[in-house]
């Protein structure tokens, strides 16, 4: 017993004692735990580890399987190498491509298949099952960066050779499976045979894959059809495909070599020229009657309050009188704000809004009153009346921003042809590399630890702790209402990672290793340790990010 490691098992509130170089994996055999899912990661003393990490001293344990999220996203990256080795063996020489997340899976494209045929697409299905049922293992291993860029090399892989070439590390971790190597940002499962249920469709020129339900993994995610947002990403993409800077490599070059202020102006001239185009529409639906009132809705941390003070100037430009809202000061106050299933405040929640307040003042201001509009205070909870009157005229332009803008529960009786609604979501299109996407609800996290700390007294694990109830609320009130839009703006920033990075490690590191949420902020510093950092210094007031770092000419 003396020559033993205790361990503590965090799902079975059990003690277990060990042979030193015991897997993970064997510990859940020697436990024998009864999971409905298999478990395809775990997290040791909150780090997460594969399942075939030995343990060598006392540790506590706790994994995790699909229903998790971050075992789904252990899912979906090996899912994503198993594809990668599909197309490999049946198209040697074309490079796959995760693009980004849509219709609940993810965008793919083969390069140099502009048209993927019926086909073709049957026979990536029937190779990734064939990989599936082989159950070939997946090993991780550690290798010095310099030999890792010789391989990419060797392989043409470009995007990954400027990664790693612009990572100041002397070794990098890649994966095997059979012949195939593969970088990924974060932990995989130990073979093929973890990940049995998928969908593949036609998409566009491309592949739509599709991943399990996270609360319900025994089927597939329903394919829900999302033009608006697929033309969102496909028009950024291609434009920053132009401007040469689609992977984080290539911007981590360009910063190094100088030229991040150039990159800063481009970004935020994209932003103000799609600006102007929303506004035209406005006012041409304004002339007709329509435009009365412009709803905005979208995720936390999309930038929507800048967003919307940003389209009043474009407004006022084209001669109207724009009238900013903010749902947010509609907030009941925070004893009356409803609870989710663990007892937690439920801030995107509808009823979280006192609608009969929201819309009684809202038919008074298109009658052509006066009404005093509340502000809430996030310190406090409360809200407050402080003598905020606004009035309306003929030329005035209701702008009402918040999640719920969207939601046909916020303004029932308002004539449809009044409103025009937009969606506002940071949808982030560089990636890491071809196979590493950034998904966009890192960036918003991200822009939320910032801003929570800055202004509503919260710290990063605060942040971290509430972030799985938001992203709940959004899938419940917020997503399914998205292409009922007008119009759909990309608020993301190219540059903006490398500039917040320096604003939001410090951060992070402050996150005890003994909470929960030290897995998630060590998930978190290591996709920020691929950027090179940016002097935020040329970045102008009025930019959608000054709203969550700081320095913003606009009053909040």
């Amino acid at each position: 017993m003396n020559d033993t490691i205790k361990i503590y098992c965090e799902n079975t509130a059990s003690e277990l004692h060990v042979n030193p170089g015991t897997s993970m994996a064997q510990v859940i055999a020697m436990l024998a735990i009864r999971n409905p899912n298999p478990f395809l990661a775990g997290y040791v003393n909150n780090r997460l580890k594969e399942l075939y990490y030995k343990i060598y001293s006392p540790v506590s344990l706790r994994f995790v399987d699909i229903t998790h999220f971050e075992g789904m996203r252990v899912y979906q990256r090996t899912l994503f190498f198993v594809l990668q080795k599909a197309v490999s063996d049946l198209f040697p020489g074309q490079k796959l491509h995760i693009k980004h997340s849509v219709a609940k899976g993810f965008y793919c494209e083969i390069e140099g298949m502009e048209d993927i045929t019926p086909d073709q697409l049957r026979a990536i299905d029937e190779r990734m099952r064939e990989l599936v049922a082989q159950d070939i293992p997946i090993i991780r291993q550690r290798l010095l960066s310099a030999e890792a860029v010789q391989l990419y090399t060797k392989l043409g892989m470009e995007d990954k050779v400027a990664l790693l070439e612009t990572r100041p590390h002397l070794y990098v971790t890649l994966y095997t499976m059979a012949d195939l190597s593969g970088y990924f940002y974060g932990a995989l499962a130990p073979t093929t045979g973890y990940v049995p249920l998928f969908g593949l469709h036609k998409y566009y020129k491309g592949i739509h894959l599709s991943v399990p339900c996270r609360t319900n993994p025994s089927r597939l995610e329903n394919m829900v059809p999302q033009h608006k947002m697929f033309d969102v990403f496909s028009e950024y993409t291609r434009w920053v495909d132009v401007l040469g800077v689609a992977t984080i490599g290539v911007l981590n070059t360009r910063i190094l070599e100088g030229g991040g202020g150039d990159l800063i102006k481009i970004a935020e001239a994209f932003h103000e020229k799609k600006l102007a185009s929303i506004a035209d529409q406005i006012a041409a639906a304004h002339e007709t009657g329509g435009g009365r009132i412009v709803l905005i809705s979208g995720p936390s941390s999309s930038g929507k309050t800048t967003f919307a003070k940003r389209l009043g100037i474009q407004l006022r430009i084209l001669g109207l009188h724009p009238v900013l809202v903010s749902l947010d000061d509609y907030f009941v106050d925070r004893e009356h704000t409803p609870l989710d299933e663990k007892g937690e405040y439920d801030y995107e929640a509808l009823e979280a809004i006192d609608i009969e307040l929201f819309n009684r003042h809202l038919a008074q201001l298109l009658d052509g009153q006066e009404v005093e509009i509340p502000r809430y205070d996030f310190i406090t909870g409360k809200r407050v009346f402080a003598g905020n009157r606004l009035q309306v005229d003929d030329r005035s332009v209701l702008i009402i921003e918040g999640i719920h803008g969207l939601n046909p529960g916020l303004t029932p009786h308002i004539d449809n042809k009044l409103k025009f609604k937009i969606y506002v979501s940071a949808f982030t299109s560089i990636s890491m590399d071809n196979m590493n996407r950034i998904a966009t609800t890192d960036n918003r996290l991200i822009r939320r630890i910032v801003r929570d700390y800055r202004t509503r007294g919260n710290d990063a694990t605060a942040t971290l702790r509430r972030w799985e109830s938001v992203r709940r609320g959004e899938d419940l009130h917020i997503f399914p209402n998205q292409e009922q839009a007008d119009v759909m703006f990309n608020s993301s920033l190219f540059y903006e990672i490398a500039v917040l990075k320096s604003f939001v490690e410090p951060l992070l590191h402050e996150v005890p290793d003994t909470m929960p949420e030290y897995g998630e902020a060590r998930r978190l510093l290591k996709y920020l340790d691929q950027f090179t950092p940016l002097d935020g210094s040329e970045i102008p007031p009025t930019s959608i990010l000054r709203e969550f770092i700081g320095g913003s000419s606009f009053t909040y």
